[in-house]
Order: C-alpha cells, then sequence, then structure tokens
C-alpha cells in the first residue's frame, strides 16, 4: 500500500508512529484498562477493515504497508494481553476482503492465507527458533529455508485440469476470489497448457508490472486523457481486475509463480525442487530464490537483495523465508490465517540519493518555523518526492536536542547528496548526507532568527526544540489560528462570530487583526460593500452580529490578555496576571517596562504565585515586539477594558501583596492562599521590594532572610490568622 494518507488517517496514524495512540494517548498495552483495550480493540477493526476493503476490493488503498502493519501489529499485541476482548471479527482472523461486485465467486478449494511479518533481523532469529522448538529439535541443529523476494503485486490462483487453466480466481477474503479467468488468459506469462503436468494443479503466485511497462502505460493513459497510476502494483490489481477482458490485454501484466495450492500429485519433496518443477513447466519463477541454512545466511541473501531493490525493475516490498522440506512444514502446519512454516521479513522504508537544493522556512499556525529541504525529484517507493521535512535546527547541524552530535560532521547543507526515505512509506525525511560528494562552497545553514513571514523576531525557548514567531497577531501565518482563539468561548466569545465566520472574513480581507473586528460596522455596514448582502447574512442578522460586537467592548482584563493569544500564557495565568496587577494601564507599564531575567518587573513577575520563567519570557518578548505592540494598542483603543474588582476591599490586607513561606500548621498552603486572594490580597511566590508581608511557618529559609534585608514585615501563621480574623 504505496498511497499516502488522507489527512484525519495521517494525523491518527502519525500519532501511533510517535508512540502515541489516539484513544489511549499511549502505546503500552500493559497500562490499558480493560475498557480502554476493548475500545481500541473496535477501532482498530473497523481500521483495518476499511484498509483491507480499499487495498484488496477496491485498488487504491488509503495507508500505507508499514502503517498497515503497525495497526495489525497493535491488535495483536491487545489481544494477546486481553484474549477475553478478541472480537467476532478481529482483524487477526481475516485474510484480503470481499470480493468486489461485478465478479463471480470462486471458492478456493484450499484457503490462500497470509504471512507473519518479520520487521528485523532479531525477528527472523526467532522465526527459526520457534521453528526449532515446535519440531522438537536441537537449537544446534541447520534447517534448510529457502528464500525469495516478495513481490508487490495481486495475488492470483490459477487452476488446471489435465494440463488445462480452467480458472483463475484472487484471493478475495482468503476463502472466495474474483473470478478473472479470461483476464489471466491475456497475461503471457500464464501458460494456457501445461505438459507432464499433475492432473490437478492449482499454481499460485502474484500478478505486477515493470518499472519500465509502468511508465509507459501512465504517459499513454496521460495522452488519452485518463487517470494515471499512483504505482505499479495499482496499476497491476486495476488492469486484471477489469471487467472487459480486453483492456487487461492491452496492459502489460507480468506473473511469477511462487507456490500452489490442491494438487493431485506432489510437485517435488521440497519447496525449491517444487519451484524448479514448476518453472520447468513454463512459469516464470523468480531467479533471486535460493537455499539458506540457518539465519545467517537468511539475513545475507535479504541484505544482498536490499541492496539490488532499485535495480531490479519492479517493486518488491520485502524477502519472504519457508522452511524448504516439505514433510516439516506439513509437520508445523497452520495457524489461524498464517503458516508457521514462512514468514515475510519486510524492508525498512525505501531510501534514494538526491540534491538538496535549497532550504525553506515555512511557519505554521502556531508560530513554528519548520526548515523544509527542496530537492531534485527522485523516485521513492514509486512516489516522486521534491520535498522533505527537515524538523529543526538540530536536526540540520546535526546535534541532539542538548546540542550534543548525532551524527559527527553530518551537518546538512544546500547543494549536498541527501538519502531520503519515507517514514511509514508516507513522509519523507532525509536519513543521511554523502560527505564525498559535498561542494567546496557549502555553507553551513543559518537558522534565520526573523520570521520569513512578517519580520518579527523567531526565538527558542530554553528545552524547546523550534524557532517560533514572535509576532502573534500581525503574523499572516498564524493569524487566521489566533483570529480563532480571539473569538473563542474563554476570551471574547462574541455570538454570532465563531472560527467559521472568522475564517470567512478574513479570506474576504475584512479582519487582519482583532481591531478589525471592531471595525466592521464602521468598513461594511453601510455603502457598497455590506454584510448584509454577503450569501448567508441580511439585514437583521448583519446588525444583530455589530451589536453583539459591540457589547465586547466593555470586558474584563483577564479575557483581554488571554484573547491576545501569547505562548504559555493561558486562562489560569491570564487570571494571574489580571488580579496581580489589577488593570490595563498597571499590567502594560510593568510588562512594557520588563527586561528577560533582570530588572525590578521581572522579579515582580516571576513572584506572582504559580507564574514562572517561561510564561514570563514569553510574555514579555511578545509585548515589546514593535508590529505585534502596535496591534495590540489599536485594539485597547477600541475596548473599555475593566479593571479586576478586589473582593472584600476593607479587609487589612486588601490591596497588599502576601508571601508564604517555611510549613503552614493550621491551614494548608493552597487554603492560605485562596483566603487571601479572597481578601483582596495579591499573593506572590517570591520575597521582592514590593512585598508588604511575609507569613514564615516552621522552616522558612532564604525568603525569611531576604524579607528581613528588605525591611519587609515578618508574621508567624497565628499572627497571621490574628490579623485576617474573621474577614
Amino acid at each position: 500500500m504505496m498511497v499516502g494518507l488522507f489527512r484525519c488517517q495521517e494525523r491518527v496514524l502519525n500519532d501511533i508512529q510517535h508512540g502515541q495512540h489516539p484513544r489511549t494517548g499511549q502505546l503500552d498495552v500493559a497500562s490499558l484498562t480493560v475498557e480502554q483495550a476493548q475500545q481500541e480493540l473496535a477501532w482498530l477493526a473497523a481500521q483495518l477493515h476499511d484498509a483491507n476493503v480499499a487495498y484488496h476490493t477496491k485498488d487504491a488503498p488509503k495507508i500505507s504497508d508499514a502503517a498497515y502493519d503497525r495497526l495489525k501489529q497493535r491488535n495483536l499485541e491487545i489481544e494477546a494481553a486481553f484474549p477475553a476482548l478478541k472480537r467476532a471479527d478481529s482483524p487477526s482472523e481475516q485474510v484480503g476482503a470481499p470480493i468486489a461486485e461485478g465478479f463471480g465467486k470462486i471458492t478456493h478449494a484450499q484457503r490462500m492465507m497470509s504471512l507473519g511479518n518479520a520487521f528485523d533481523d532479531e525477528d527472523v532469529v526467532d522465526f527459526d527458533s520457534r521453528i526449532k522448538k515446535y519440531l522438537g529439535v536441537g537449537a544446534d541443529t541447520a534447517l534448510r529455508y529457502t528464500a525469495e523476494p516478495k513481490i508487490d503485486g495481486l495475488s492470483l490462483s490459477l487452476r488446471y485440469e489435465a494440463g488445462r487453466l480452467v480458472q483463475a480466481a484472487t484471493r478475495g477474503d482468503g476463502t472466495v476470489g474474483e473470478n478473472v479467468t479470461e483476464n489471466a488468459r491475456t497475461i503471457d506469462d500464464i501458460p494456457q497448457k501445461l505438459a507432464d503436468a499433475p492432473d490437478l494443479l492449482e499454481v499460485r503466485g502474484e500478478v505486477y508490472m515493470s518499472h519500465d511497462d509502468f511508465s509507459a502505460l501512465n504517459e499513454r493513459q496521460v495522452a488519452g486523457g485518463a487517470k494515471t497510476f499512483a504505482n505499479p502494483r495499482n496499476a497491476a490489481a486495476g488492469s486484471l481486475r477489469q471487467l472487459d477482458a480486453n483492456v487487461t490485454r492491452t496492459r502489460p501484466l507480468k506473473f511469477f509463480a511462487y507456490a500452489w495450492g490442491v494438487l493431485s500429485e506432489p510437485l517435488a519433496d521440497t519447496q525449491s525442487g517444487a519451484i524448479t518443477r514448476l518453472n520447468a513447466l513454463g512459469f516464470q519463477t523468480n531467479h533471486l530464490t535460493v537455499i539458506c541454512s540457518g539465519p545467517a545466511e537468511m539475513l545475507a541473501h535479504y541484505h544482498m537483495i536490499e541492496a539490488q531493490r532499485a535495480t531490479l525493475g519492479y517493486d518488491i516490498d520485502g524477502v519472504v523465508y519457508k522452511v524448504d522440506d516439505l514433510d516439516l512444514q506439513r509437520r508445523l502446519g497452520y495457524r489461524s490465517t498464517t503458516p508457521r512454516w514462512a514468514i515475510a521479513h519486510k524492508f525498512p522504508a525505501e531510501l534514494a540519493w538526491t540534491k538538496l537544493e535549497a532550504i525553506d522556512i515555512q511557519v505554521g499556525r502556531t508560530g513554528a518555523l519548520s526548515p523544509v529541504a527542496r530537492l531534485s525529484p527522485v523516485t521513492v517507493g514509486g512516489v516522486v518526492v521534491s520535498n522533505a521535512t527537515l524538523h529543526n535546527e538540530d536536526y540540520i547541524m546535526g546535534r541532539g536536542g542538548d546540542g550534543q552530535p548525532i551524527r559527527e560532521g553530518r551537518d546538512i547543507r544546500v547543494g549536498d547528496w541527501v538519502q531520503v526515505y519515507r517514514a511509514g512509506d508516507v513522509i519523507p525525511k532525509i536519513a543521511d548526507v554523502d560527505l564525498s560528494r559535498r561542494p567546496v562552497d557549502a555553507k553551513p545553514y543559518e537558522f534565520p532568527k526573523t520570521c520569513p513571514e512578517c519580520g518579527s523576531d523567531a526565538v527558542r525557548e530554553a528545552g524547546d526544540a523550534v524557532y517560533r514567531c514572535t509576532g502573534g497577531l500581525i503574523c499572516p501565518a498564524q493569524a487566521v489560528e489566533k483570529l480563532r482563539h480571539f473569538v473563542s468561548r474563554a476570551a471574547f466569545d462574541i455570538e454570532g462570530l465563531g472560527a467559521k465566520q472568522v475564517e470567512q472574513f478574513y479570506a474576504d480581507g475584512w479582519i487582519r487583526t482583532p481591531v478589525d473586528i471592531f471595525k466592521l460596522r464602521e468598513r461594511y455596514g453601510k455603502g457598497l460593500q455590506q454584510l448584509q448582502n454577503k450569501e448567508g447574512w441580511g439585514e437583521k442578522s448583519a446588525n444583530n452580529l455589530f451589536d453583539a460586537i459591540d457589547e465586547k467592548r466593555v470586558i474584563p482584563l483577564n479575557r483581554v490578555i488571554f484573547a491576545l493569544g501569547i505562548r504559555h500564557i493561558g486562562e489560569t495565568a491570564s487570571a494571574l496576571l489580571a488580579n496581580h496587577y489589577g488593570s490595563w494601564a498597571a499590567f502594560e507599564a510593568a510588562v512594557t517596562g520588563a527586561s528577560v531575567g533582570e530588572g525590578p518587573e521581572w522579579e515582580e513577575l516571576i513572584g506572582i504565585d504559580g507564574f514562572g520563567t517561561v510564561m514570563a519570557t514569553s510574555l514579555i518578548t511578545s509585548m515589546q515586539q514593535d508590529a505585534e505592540r502596535a496591534s495590540i494598542d489599536a485594539l485597547i483603543a477600541e475596548l473599555d477594558v475593566q479593571d479586576m474588582v478586589r473582593a472584600e476591599s476593607d479587609s487589612p490586607v486588601a490591596g497588599k501583596t502576601v508571601v508564604f513561606t517555611g510549613t503552614l500548621e493550621k491551614m494548608t498552603r493552597a487554603e492560605a492562599k485562596s483566603r487571601a486572594e479572597a481578601l483582596g490580597a495579591k499573593v506572590s511566590g517570591s520575597v521582592s521590594a514590593k512585598t508588604d508581608l511575609l507569613v514564615a511557618g516552621p522552616g522558612a529559609g532564604s525568603k525569611a532572610k531576604k524579607a528581613a534585608d528588605l525591611g519587609v514585615e515578618t508574621i508567624d501563621e497565628d499572627a497571621w490568622l490574628t490579623l485576617i480574623g474573621d474577614a
């Protein structure tokens, strides 16, 4: 399955690929509850069913092979951990998919099975160990295996009676396949008559299309104004499964034979001998099929085929190993859907080399600056790749998040020859750099420190891997997302102006920054271009929106701060800031005058209980950007920002800044803080010159000393309780 994912599936499978699951949020099966496991098995069953139908029935895969394999493996792991939850329609019991409408049905005399998968060398060694354990032979016993390329095509069963081809069927769901007999007769590689064959012989193999024939077919499709195919496998499957055999006749299909079903007499005593016999009968068999003695030789052949993969002229996606002795195959038998005596060793994502022409920066909706490699086009896994993600500065420079080298000397530069792969056969990425081909004038890449969209500073916070634009409201790359946030329920919450309307107004050029919302009536309430004349609007609905906007011109301070959409400043942080500073004027003056990491304004800001250095840095950086600040100032000019009303204003601590330290014995720290705030006090987490009162319990340390140095009044818990009394 080589076709890219639909957007929603890409997000879901990306989560799985990076260790997260959309329903459980975790990949560790052992940590699942019974309910989570049951829900996930239902989700997996639906996903795998859809994938099977798309791949086997419609010849239009929606997800990659790698993504499919991960889903199926996840399903097996959960079933093993929760056997009682195994579903009646479990994907582990399914092979292929139901046949498509329009084809006759053929019931296979012997079920067509699928293969288990190996994904690394250790899996192959385990496969050999399981075989020996099942047969009861010693670990040092050398067993013979065949190793052959796994063709990426469409499985086909051919039934011969008295040497004549009488029927051909696709795998279907493994039990019932599609009758494609007339189509199969058009393929040159499939003999119509056999000499010296068993009276009953069912030959199984793979229909495929070579790379050259695939390219030529797509050229003819383009010339004829017809739809092109995504890759050779799709072309082969679609060509064989034509309702009109004359169409199939025009398609350059090929066939490799590699197995058999029902027989009136054995072909040979070994797998390799049977393949040789099939070749003698006139079938094409793969010349890369060899006999191996144990895992070491199997893996050596695997890596040899992997190295030749790009030059074979047809698509393969792994190597299949089979126990060579047919008597041992019979003893080993089958599981529900797979033979014990065979396994498919899948290739990792395909690699290819190409030239890095340029590095561009894309700005995401959250302000993240993402580098993208612009490549000389190259085919990777049947798909032409011209762009690849470069993640972040550290990835380009060959450093880990802590600045330590992860590929010494492998910094990526424009002009380099780079190795490209498709993660999960979907997302193009760069795996390595060929330093021997690096141009002498290639320079280390300098990551931009300003946003290419709006020119605002791009900053990288401590512990973060990416640079982010600080332009916020004025950055066009972030504008729509920022505007949607601005009108969200916890922000301005303007009735009739939701995310959909904001997106439409932005697309029409009516809204670019938040202040434009408050100028809608003035600009589009009258004249030639009126809101009431837009589709979906009328005079009444337009006036209702204008009135709803005007109602929000009077708004509390905490909502304004939250609506600005400053990174790390959520609802809780916005409330902390509003409660501490009380008014927009005080808040604005403090943030405008603050310097990151130093000064009394900084100390006051990080002294707010629950407000840390990361939030403070983000706030100051954003509020001190000239363009961002101009946008905010224009907005504030349209508003009546309400001061925070302090409760219990006549209490003895109202308006005072209080710090708690040490161990409180008669209430928790949270209770003390809550009570102080209810009385109108501002609770800070650190002592500064602006601190009015320090409440010190046993164990008070540096804060008590600093309070003494600054002359701040210090009392114990009992004195505090006396002070506030019953207030």
